[in-house]
């Protein structure tokens, strides 16, 4: 006989980068493991240095980090902690991304534009990801840029049964911002049994976050209407469309979406808009200024389905199983 054999038990070992500990310490008590010890600082001159505390060799290693502001640091960062993982001999790399930075930036929409959330996969994949598991997506394609599994969660069924439990379902509209944002909408009608509106917008392509409303496509007079997205990043836009509804004669408007990146005035506009309540996942860390001041404002945790999927994933079991129902 020529060879070596080993009945070693397959370990998983799972990590975090520092852009949102908060949501990895949730995921990793839905786990029952502890966070990976790691000793991860910036030089004066901004170079970021990372080791692990424990070995990672022959580990099969989930690596988590939302891609959150300062968003380029932190997507360094973990292209960083990647290659240190392949380099300390890890069985494979799961990169759980739940909030995949420049998704926006899918496809060119002009000459000489460039297509960075292929290059983000790339990069991920040049560091050594074997595996990367993401939620909500701006776009499905985003899938195909990584050459290797992608496991896209979703945040639906959380976001949907919450609103579900709260409203009249007879009077509930479920409204597109957006004609891209149909598909999404079709399957909130699906689950909760309301009917589909549109709000029918143009962005300005020489100015970013401009957004002009034009017109609601469906009866929201009288209703309450759910707006659903997978981002809110200003907050111009979803506001706009608030403000469209409530034109048009609805009753109510109830905000949700799975990323509440809310950068630069988004803080005031939520404050200041009509809109009685928005709903979001903790993908994205909440500023303070608007988890402490926006009574109206809910934050549903994710972690539990990140874990769930983690879990699937360790025990070659199937991740789409968990949205079967959808």
């Amino acid at each position: 006989m020529t060879g070596i054999k080993t009945t070693g038990e397959k370990k998983l070992m799972f990590f975090s980068g520092r852009a949102h500990p908060e949501l990895a310490e949730e995921v990793a008590q839905e786990l029952g493991v502890g966070v990976v010890p790691t000793k991860a600082f910036d030089f004066a001159n901004g170079e970021i240095y990372v080791r692990y505390q424990e070995s990672a060799r022959g580990a099969d290693c989930f690596l988590i980090q939302s891609h959150t502001a300062p968003i380029n640091k932190w997507i360094m960062e973990q292209l960083i902690m990647i290659d240190a993982l392949k380099r300390a001999s890890a069985r494979s790399i799961t990169v759980i991304v739940p909030f995949y930075g420049y998704a926006r930036q899918d496809k060119k929409h002009r000459g000489r534009e460039p297509i960075s959330a292929r290059l983000i996969a790339d990069l991920m994949k040049t560091a050594g990801a074997t595996r990367v598991l993401t939620v909500d997506l701006h776009t499905d394609q985003i899938q195909g840029f990584f050459d290797g599994p992608v496991d896209h969660l979703f945040a639906l069924p959380l976001l949907a049964d919450y609103v579900g439990a709260k409203v009249d379902r007879e009077k509930l509209t479920v409204v597109s911002p957006d004609a891209g944002r149909v598909r999404v909408a079709d399957r909130w009608c699906d689950r909760l049994g309301g009917p589909l509106a549109i709000v029918h917008k143009r962005r300005d392509k020489d100015v970013a976050n401009q957004v002009t409303v034009h017109e609601v496509v469906g009866e929201v007079r009288g209703r309450v209407c759910v707006l659903v997205d997978d981002m809110i990043d200003t907050g111009g836009t979803i506001c706009a469309a608030a403000d469209a509804l409530y034109a048009h004669g609805a009753e109510d408007v109830i905000v949700t979406a799975t990323h509440g990146v809310l950068s630069g005035p988004a803080a005031d506009r939520l404050k200041n808009s009509r809109v009685s309540e928005f709903v979001f996942t903790d993908t994205l860390p909440t500023p303070v200024e608007l988890s402490r001041d926006l009574d109206k404002l809910t934050v549903l945790s994710i972690a539990p389905t990140i874990a769930s999927a983690v879990r699937e994933v360790f025990r070659d079991g199937s991740v789409t199983s968990l949205f079967d129902e959808q």
